[in-house]
């Protein structure tokens, strides 16, 4: 069984992520789960065609992300490593076809109305593998589709390949086309962009130039690896060092649109389910971002008044008392099995 073989069936059988180490059974991981695949060993000099594939050499690397495209043209992210000194690899499917935000389960009306707006920062969340990047091209190709924008990129690596349509695309990748993400950021302010898309916001200089961005009347959309709306708000604001430590909330309160923190959940039928828990900035909730009171934004979202404020935990128990996700599920999610179980009997906390 060649690398290829591999490929081709993480492609039938619909994959996230491949996992490849030298002396060991390919792995898949398709719905959340972990499969073996196969009975045969990955042998070193499979690895290493591998490896070189991908632009390194195993005798001189130990890490390296890079970007590979199978024979049948599916498109994938690599991370490569090295395990007790023996060659492995991460491979995460790179889908060709870009989901709708319906389809996808994500906010539409919400991220659609702040997608129209001329400036401002919008932040996509989650853990790893909770599926932003999806989001966030699903979010892409609407407007690829209902309007007209410059649209630059910085991506590591880039994940889908947008067609012009009534937008104009500029993808860029981080190692290949950019030094670092701030780098790129800064280069794209001067490219005459209307939309700029940040893969992800990682230090305190991109997280600055991406609101200077905003606030020079530029539309940015980036990426943060946080759980929940006041995680986000605290990773934010953390990356700015002690001696600007009010800048942060002065320019995020005053920049930002909204944000939208996803999860994935097991449904019933084994499928994946997108639950989101989102935030829109405005009145009462400038005022709290401003002045970092984080507690009060979360608090907000768990009084259910403001439909542009929902909570996971609300979105959780509309799934459960829907049919979609078991009980188990939903108390997984949720974290907090009395917090749940209160608020499935309509209990406020």
């Amino acid at each position: 069984m060649t690398i290829d073989d591999i490929l081709a069936a993480a492609d039938e059988h619909r994959a996230s992520d491949i996992f490849l180490q030298e002396g060991e059974i390919t792995r898949l991981k398709i719905n959340e789960q972990l499969m073996l695949y196969g009975e045969e060993r990955v042998s070193l000099s499979q690895m290493s065609a591998l490896w070189h594939a991908c632009g390194a050499d195993p005798s001189l690397t130990h890490d390296k992300d890079s970007g590979l495209i199978s024979h049948t043209r599916t498109r994938f992210r690599v991370n490569l490593h090295k395990v007790m000194g023996r060659l492995g690899a991460v491979l995460r499917r790179i889908r060709t076809d870009i989901p709708s935000l319906e389809k996808l389960g994500a906010p539409k009306e919400l991220l659609t109305r702040w997608a129209m707006k001329p400036y401002g920062i919008i932040l996509i969340t989650g853990p790893t593998g909770t599926g932003k990047s999806t989001t966030l091209a699903a979010l892409l190709q609407w407007m690829n589709e209902n309007l007209a924008r410059h649209i630059v990129t910085i991506e590591d690596p880039v994940e889908y390949i947008f067609e012009n349509q009534t937008c104009l695309f500029t993808q860029r990748e981080v190692g290949r086309d950019t030094d670092t993400f701030a780098r790129g950021l800064r280069s794209a302010i001067r490219q005459a962009p209307d939309v700029i898309f940040v893969g992800e916001i990682r230090d305190y200089e991109t997280a600055l130039i991406a609101l200077q961005a905003s606030e020079t009347g530029h539309l940015v959309l980036a990426s943060l690896h946080s759980e929940r709306v006041s995680d986000t708000m605290e990773r934010f604001l953390n990356l700015f060092p002690p001696d600007q430590v009010n800048l942060g909330p002065h320019l995020l309160s005053h920049q930002l649109i909204g944000l939208v923190c996803q999860k994935l959940v097991q449904k019933v039928d084994g499928q994946l389910m997108l639950l989101t828990e989102h935030c829109e900035n405005g009145g009462a909730v400038r005022d709290w971002i401003g002045r970092r009171d984080v507690d009060k934004i979360q608090d907000y979202l768990g009084r259910g008044s403001d439909p542009n404020a929902v909570n996971f935990l609300r979105n959780i128990v509309a799934a459960y008392e829907s049919g979609v996700i078991s009980e188990e599920v939903a108390i997984q999610a949720t974290g907090n099995e009395t917090e749940f179980r209160r608020a499935a009997r309509g209990v406020s906390s």
